[in-house]
């Protein structure tokens, strides 16, 4: 009864999409099996990453996005299923997470939108694909964001407080009691302004930062570092969540107006200012984790990673790779896991982590080609739950 899933997983960033496969059966605890990465084609790179901000055409972009981000997820899960030696007969779902153009939970009409469409990902694979995993949540008054808390207790959850600290384009933490407590919340930047830093300090020759090593020969700024933490989303306790637009605009601007400081200055002060906002965000725990354990992208930035050992002293910092699952492969890997939930029509939400007003099942479903076995098996899992 044992089931295989994928998890395909896209951050803000737009750089690529990583694909999880997962194996699960009832009462255990999933097993990570690989990941593959994907990189973006850099003009379908360029047209996403136009859409995330207001623009003129952007319904006839916004549609061509959409069409063309399908495509590239099918081609991508159909490439991870070879390299993993996998049929798509043997997947029992995939998770989609889709890309990421608006998340506004606070607007007078709260909405967050994912974009890259679902059913050609199921037609051209033949697999039940899930998608849209937000909006429900956010239908029930929460902020839809972050997801993963509910996963991250199932892959992580010990006998002792842990937190999670995910680091795409901003930053989040999920705190797992050792008692069962799960909390969650956007806690500040985190990759979104360093590589926005990187693409204007070179105009536009890297996207980013490699191991941290600009940012590792800079100093940082004491009071340039002050007023970043001034930020009022740090200020405000949660529920709470981001787009990474909130760390960008006049912020990024501040980053970039001192004349005095080196571009290597300026990145070591970014990462001080992710680093500290994690530590500050520590207020709102209701005790001292036990360790850190960091997923996401922004591990691979060593400066930074060496920042929030430091800011986090004397709990330990390590990536999730010591707890056996790698890095970069959480998110992807907890929206496999989000997308059977969702088949088996059970929550998949932390109500403490989104602020809304009880658990939901988030997840929109197209039927694969063999969705009465899907069914069957969804029936089985059922009834092996049923006391």
């Amino acid at each position: 009864m044992q089931v295989h899933l994928l998890g395909i997983m896209s951050g803000t960033s737009a750089d690529g999409a990583d694909v999880a496969l997962v194996r699960w059966a009832p009462g255990a605890r999933p097993v990570y099996l690989g990941l593959a990465h994907f990189p973006m084609p850099e003009e379908l790179q360029t047209l996403v990453l136009s859409l995330q901000a207001p623009g003129v055409d952007e319904v006839e972009r916004l549609g061509e996005a959409h069409a063309r981000l399908g495509a590239f997820f099918a081609e991508a899960a159909k490439s991870a299923m070879r390299k993993f030696g996998i049929s798509p007969e043997d997947i029992a779902a995939i998770g989609l997470h889709g890309q990421t153009i608006r998340h506004r939970p606070r607007a007078r009409h709260p909405f967050t939108l994912q974009i890259g469409m679902a059913a050609t990902l199921a037609e051209q694979t033949g697999c039940t694909v899930v998608f849209d995993f937000r909006s429900r949540d956010i239908a029930a008054g929460g902020e839809g964001a972050p997801l993963a808390p509910w996963a991250h207790r199932i892959w992580f959850g010990s006998d002792e407080d842990i937190a999670v600290l995910n680091l795409g384009g901003v930053a989040n933490i999920t705190f797992l009691g050792a008692g069962g407590t799960t909390l969650g919340f956007d806690c500040g930047p985190a990759n979104a302004p360093l590589d926005a830093l990187v693409l204007a300090l070179t105009d536009g020759r890297m996207r980013m930062d490699e191991d941290g090593e600009l940012a590792a020969q800079g100093h940082v700024d004491a009071a340039l570092l002050e007023a970043l933490l001034a930020h009022p989303f740090l200020q405000r306790p949660p529920p709470k969540s981001a787009d990474k637009h909130e760390f960008l605009g006049e912020w990024l601007d501040r980053l970039l107006a001192a004349p005095e400081l080196s571009d290597a200055d300026r990145l070591a002060t970014a990462c001080a200012w992710i680093a500290r906002a994690v530590a500050a965000a520590r207020r709102w725990l209701p005790r001292a984790p036990a360790r850190w354990l960091v997923c996401g992208g922004g591990v691979r930035n060593r400066t930074l990673m060496q920042y929030l050992k430091e800011a986090l002293a004397p709990a330990p910092v390590m990536p999730t790779d010591a707890a056996g699952l790698p890095a970069e492969a959480v998110e992807a890997a907890s929206f496999a896991l989000l997308a059977w939930q969702a088949l088996l029509g059970a929550p998949n939400t932390v109500p403490a982590v989104t602020g809304a007003r009880h658990a939901v099942t988030g997840g929109a479903i197209v039927p694969g080609a063999r969705w009465a076995h899907t069914l069957e098996t969804v029936q089985a899992w059922i009834r092996s739950r049923t006391p």
